[in-house]
């Protein structure tokens, strides 16, 4: 928790609840101030209004950063087990020195790439994250990918504010979706109007959200271009995928738990 960051929130806030009081001390003692206009205490009283609910925001947001971070670290990685079937285990992974090195930070970052790995621990393929800019706001998502078949195994979009009923198709739309199930990645993937598609590499953009489509596959092309190079130098570099690492807790058994306590939670809201 950052709690130096809370603290300091604190101390600024006592330090302007203090000030408030000095100053209606002074005002209290000297006549001249009571006579000034009535806007003025309006205006001050807004003003202290407003610094109030600013620090009240701020320490809220201090206080349930950590948890918003979890959630989404547990999203992301909940995730990786969808877009990779088969999978039941994972690691991360950053390119570093020519080649895929295993990290064992706790967080998720952008930069991070997944390999996943069944339950003996043989490696089937790899998670890659994507993001950049929609229509309406950036767009996050991450796809499968089997470097062995050269295929997409499938695609989940993890953040978007896209144009609800419109953009939003992006992840609601499954005939958009299933698009990505399987696709031959050995060239850059084109949205076209639907029903124009002559390519094995074309997909059907969403009719009323064009821009949106247009945006998963750009995001999708981008994030292939910057992975696809790395995970070939580091192949040649190991001679090798990325092995499991020995003694590393077995995610599978997390991934299992996570997914029993969801279905706790639904079972139980639907007994309410």
């Amino acid at each position: 928790m950052p709690q130096p960051h809370l603290s300091i929130v604190i101390h600024n806030l006592q330090y302007l609840v203090e000030s408030i009081k000095i100053m209606n001390t002074s005002s209290n003692k000297n006549p001249l101030v009571n006579q000034e206009p009535g806007s003025r205490k309006l205006i001050v009283s807004m003003a202290v209004a407003g610094f109030i609910s600013g620090f009240i925001i701020i320490a809220i947001y201090l206080l349930t950063f950590d948890t918003i971070k979890e959630n989404k670290a547990r999203e992301l990685r909940e995730a990786v087990f969808e877009v990779l079937p088969g999978v039941e285990r994972m690691q991360k992974l950053l390119f570093i020195d020519n080649k895929l090195a295993v990290i064992q930070a706790d967080g998720m970052d952008d930069n991070m790439l997944f390999a996943g790995y069944d339950q003996q621990g043989k490696f089937i393929g790899y998670a890659i994250q994507g993001k950049g800019p929609g229509f309406q706001d950036t767009i996050q998502l991450l796809y499968g990918y089997l470097p062995s078949k050269q295929i997409m195994t499938s695609m989940k979009v993890l953040d978007s504010r896209e144009t609800p009923g419109l953009g939003d198709k992006i992840y609601k739309d499954k005939h958009f979706v299933n698009e990505f199930k399987n696709h031959l990645m050995k060239h850059p993937i084109k949205a076209v109007k639907k029903g124009k598609k002559t390519k094995d590499y074309e997909i059907d953009a969403i009719t009323g959200a064009t821009i949106s489509s247009k945006a998963v596959v750009r995001i999708m092309n981008q994030a292939f271009a910057t992975w696809k190079p790395k995970i070939s130098t580091s192949r040649e570099t190991m001679g090798h995928d990325p092995v499991l690492q020995s003694g590393k807790r077995n995610q599978s058994e997390e991934h299992s738990k996570e997914q029993e306590n969801t279905r706790t939670v639904q079972n139980t809201l639907r007994q309410e």
